[in-house]
């Protein structure tokens, strides 16, 4: 049996896009991930195309978070080093600097991806509805999981650094 594309389209475009645009908060943005979900669509015969749009859907709205992140990353880079242009700051102090961001990374990856992914879209600004739709954990379990992925982040950059005092 054939998907009628143009029906599901007519049927569920709007919902797509207003399922999207929670979760990227950008209309425009939102219409283009819908519009990416479609063409997806095109090579594929789903049992139930509704289900798999939205599931399609999110996933392209997971990869365009994870993607801020990124770009955030980038530019906190890039401010980072226009101000390293500034007047040469002190060794000492540009050396502490590096070994903390280090210890920051280290303990990042130290935590498990479930930790890691749910502290880095609440940085990003997703609230935990949208972390929980992006993460697969209940709504109501969001918080409880931020809580001790900060505390195991913390926990892992004392280690760290615990670890890099013991080696001086």
């Amino acid at each position: 049996m054939s998907v009628d594309w143009a029906e599901v389209y007519r049927t569920t475009f709007e919902d797509l896009v207003r399922f999207l645009h929670r979760k990227v908060w950008d209309a425009d943005r939102a219409q283009d991930l819908a519009q990416e979900t479609f063409v997806r669509a095109l090579d594929h015969e789903p049992d139930n195309p509704r289900a798999w749009l939205f599931t399609v859907a999110g996933n392209l709205a997971r990869d365009e978070a994870r993607a801020a992140i990124r770009r955030r990353e980038h530019l906190t880079l890039i401010k980072s080093e226009a101000a390293t242009r500034e007047p040469a700051p002190d060794p000492a102090e540009e050396l502490e600097r590096e070994q903390r961001m280090q210890r920051v990374r280290g303990a990042l990856d130290h935590l498990s991806e479930r930790d890691r992914d749910g502290l880095l879209l609440w940085d990003a600004g997703l609230d935990y509805a949208e972390i929980a739709a992006e993460t697969g954990l209940a709504q109501g379990a969001i918080g409880t999981t931020l809580a001790r992925a900060r505390r195991r982040l913390v926990e892992a950059y004392g280690e760290m650094e615990d670890r890099d005092v013991a080696h001086r």
